[in-house]
Formats: structure tokens, sequence, C-alpha cells
């Protein structure tokens, strides 16, 4: 899937590992080796607590999707490796910015902020610090309405993602209703 602010295609995949010293550093030491460009790279434990979970954004040019995978096939503490393709995933990335304000500007930030379901953490006399939470695209945007009000600190997260939930037929238990 193209990235919205660069026009590159990405890979997403989702490798479930063991939780344990020294992973991260063998997973990235392969990516380098084989001179694959990591986009963006989130590792947390799971609900349990054994395994690990990186979503890890690769640039498509810089690695054949078949060859990232056997590549990280091989490494022992690998478990599970999952491409997860757009629309056959759930994503979403986290955004701290600080943004300069001031009285006749603040209002115009807030108000971007309630758009984009932001949450305000920190005021100053001079600045606002803002958390968004969203799809990548809705980061880019937010990004882009905020930039006109001179951003002057911005942290991403990068990607975290998990397969969708097949969706079957749903049948609701029956409602009845009492006198």
């Amino acid at each position: 899937m193209p990235d919205s602010r660069t026009g590159v295609t990405h890979h997403i995949l989702s490798v479930l590992v063991e939780n344990k010293p020294a992973v991260l550093t063998r997973v990235t030491s392969l990516f380098s080796r084989r001179g694959f460009n990591i986009y963006s790279l989130a590792v947390s434990p799971t609900d349990d607590e054994r395994f690990s979970r990186m979503t890890i954004v690769v640039d498509a040019e810089s690695a054949p999707l078949e060859q990232v995978t056997r590549q990280l096939d091989k490494l022992i503490n690998v478990v599970d490796i999952q491409e997860l393709s757009a629309g056959a995933a759930v994503e979403r990335e986290l955004m701290l910015t600080t943004v300069a304000v001031d009285a006749s500007n603040r209002g115009q930030v807030t108000e971007l902020a309630a758009i984009f379901e932001a949450k305000i953490l920190d005021v100053g006399t001079e600045a606002l610090t803002l958390m968004v939470a969203g799809t990548p695209e809705k980061l880019d945007s937010v990004e882009e309405l905020l930039r006109p009000f001179r951003i002057t600190g911005l942290q991403r997260t990068g990607r975290i993602a998990l397969p969708r939930i097949p969706r079957g037929t749903v049948r609701l238990a029956a409602v009845t209703e009492s006198a």
C-alpha cells in the first residue's frame, strides 16, 4: 500500500517472536545486512508474556516480500509471520505534537484537535501538546493542517496492526419485551 506522504509502497508484517533478550537486535540486523529499509517498527509484549509482537513496515522496493519472510522465518526466535494487506488489517498509529499557539490562534488549534478527536495533554502560554491516535492517513492530515501553526515537536510511533476479524453471519439473541 502506498504511503500517502512519500508515495512509496510498503509491506506490513506482523511477526510473533519469543519475548527474549536480543531478539529485536537479531531481527533488525537481518534487515540491515540485507539492505531492507524498515519504515517503522513497533514492538510490545502480547497477552502471553512468553511472546512479543513486532509490527514491521518495510519499503517494498528495497525488500521483496517473499525474501523478507524467508529470512525472518530462519530466525530461531520467530514463531509466526503474517503479511497484513490493506483492508485485511486494523492499523493505528499514535502521534504527539507540540504546536506554537498564542491568543489569536489557540482557538483554531483547539478546534482542529476536537475535529480529529485529539487530546490536549499539555498547555503553556505559547504552546499546546496534542495526542492523536488513528490511521496513518488521519495522522498525516492532522500534521498537514497543524503545520501552518508551527509544529515545534513531533513524534509518531509507527504503525501497529492486527488482522481483521472474519465477519460471519451474526445472529443476535431475541430481545423480549417486559410488560
